[in-house]
């Protein structure tokens, strides 16, 4: 369960800002989970925004804390400094440090975890932890790397301290190490959440292709197949074969050849394990076809599916970037609503999407988003710096309120100032062929108005 996420200077994203999953109201018609103090989290969080006010860049912050906690210690050139993203828009930006921290669960208890890096190495990283409601440390670590531990945290812990490098996490190291206790927290970042963005949908369609093939997970293979069918695609199944050992070679001497000419640090795209067609039933048979022929809704759904199913099931958090790009508003609608009913999310499974789907908002939708569901992104006209903003900063009355229209109405923010002069400009160029003559002309015109001297 995510409870809360804290974010400086990545990408947009100059000062602090928070996204809460906390909620502000009980709703009983809703999907939410409750902690041992009380605090209740919700299942679905929208993010909105205009084009380029930064809302990706809060799932990407999430998603590249994710990275760094997997990859930092296995992956990471021991030697090539921290590869993040600082906010680019000021001077001397490399020397601002960026910071990240989780509030989440693991286990029934509220644990938090946090680090802040420059260019070179981590400077700061913490891991604490709230059995009974009291914030206990299990270990704090400082820019010359020294790690002091809390008396709650077992194991071989000095041993880890010596396997650190400046730019690798304490906690990469010791689940590399097989540390039992920190491992659960690692283990959270690895499969209790999840990312699905525009780069990582060879995994997703991986995802997908497993759970239809897996031999004991017979009801996710029945979900999937469900679900595929639930979008009116007119797809009726999934054709899955291994490639044969001809193409597998071909792949295999393509990406050696790239490796001689570019060198072997250039990262190369792996082809789909295995070749997925997609069928189609019509009266005159079963017709399958490449992914490549199927629209990228289509493909969108299908990468889609394997992350859902398995959220739903087993839990976590999906966050989905751009969850309305190439989606009908109705499939846009379903899935949340699948997050958001009770009857469907058992396991306290988490949505966080972005979107520009403002109908989400309205009421003519299926599923409905409440106040401390919703938050937005603007960007500071002087600073060009994302701000992340909740509904609830605003008087907003659940239910009663119509939300699309007050949102599409500007009384929110989070929507785009469209110059109607420029638009005016651009016509009369376009009347005038462009160039010098078309600014004479609008000089013309803008004398022709009414009451102009």
């Amino acid at each position: 369960m995510l409870l809360r996420f804290q974010v400086a200077n990545h990408a947009s994203l100059r000062e602090e800002q928070e996204l809460s999953l906390v909620a502000g109201d009980h709703h009983p018609e809703r999907a939410e989970s409750e902690l041992p103090d009380g605090t209740r989290a919700v299942s679905v969080v929208a993010v909105y925004g205009t084009n380029a006010s930064g809302k990706s860049n809060v799932l990407d912050a999430l998603g590249w804390m994710r990275s760094a906690v997997l990859s930092s210690f296995r992956r990471w050139d021991p030697s090539g400094g921290v590869p993040r993203r600082p906010f680019a828009l000021r001077q001397d930006a490399s020397s601002h440090p960026s910071s990240f921290a989780v509030d989440f669960v693991v286990g029934g208890v509220h644990h938090q975890f946090g680090f802040s890096a420059d260019d070179e190495r981590v400077t700061e990283e913490w891991l604490y932890y709230y059995p009974e409601g009291r914030q206990r440390r299990l270990y704090e670590r400082d820019a010359e790397d020294k790690v002091v531990f809390g008396r709650w945290l077992t194991g071989r812990r000095k041993l880890i301290a010596e396997l650190l490098r400046p730019n690798s996490l304490y906690l990469s190291v010791a689940a590399a190490q097989g540390h039992d206790q920190l491992g659960e927290v690692f283990r959270w970042f690895g499969s209790g959440l999840r990312m699905a963005t525009d780069h990582d949908f060879p995994q997703r369609l991986d995802h997908t292709v497993r759970l239809c093939l897996a031999d004991d997970g017979k009801q996710a293979a029945e979900s999937a197949m469900a679900l595929l069918r639930f979008a009116d695609l007119g797809v009726s199944g999934l054709e899955i074969k291994e490639w044969d050992e001809a193409a597998q070679e071909n792949h295999k001497r393509i990406t050696q050849a790239l490796r001689d000419a570019l060198g072997e640090k250039v990262h190369i795209q792996q082809d789909q394990r295995r070749r997925v067609r997609v069928e189609h039933r019509t009266a005159d048979g079963v017709f399958p076809l490449d992914l490549a022929y199927e629209s990228s809704g289509t493909r969108t759904w299908i990468g889609l599916i394997g992350p859902v199913i398995t959220t739903l099931m087993e839990g976590g958090v999906l966050c989905v970037d751009e969850l309305d790009a190439r989606l009908h508003p109705y499939l846009v609608d379903a899935l949340v609503g699948m997050f958001q009913s009770p009857a469907i999310n058992r396991t306290g499974a988490q949505l966080v999407f972005s979107t520009h789907e403002a109908a989400l908002l309205g009421r003519n939708v299926r599923t409905e988003l409440f106040r401390d569901q919703v938050w937005f992104t603007e960007k500071d006209p002087e600073t060009l710096a994302t701000r992340l903003f909740p509904m609830t900063e605003f008087a907003v009355r659940d239910s009663a309120d119509n939300l699309e229209k007050r949102y599409l109405g500007g009384r929110y923010g989070a929507v785009p100032y469209l110059d109607e002069d420029l638009l005016r400009d651009m016509s009369v160029a376009f009347r005038h062929g462009g160039g010098r003559e078309a600014g004479k002309a609008a000089e013309a015109d803008e004398g022709r108005k009414p009451g102009a001297a």
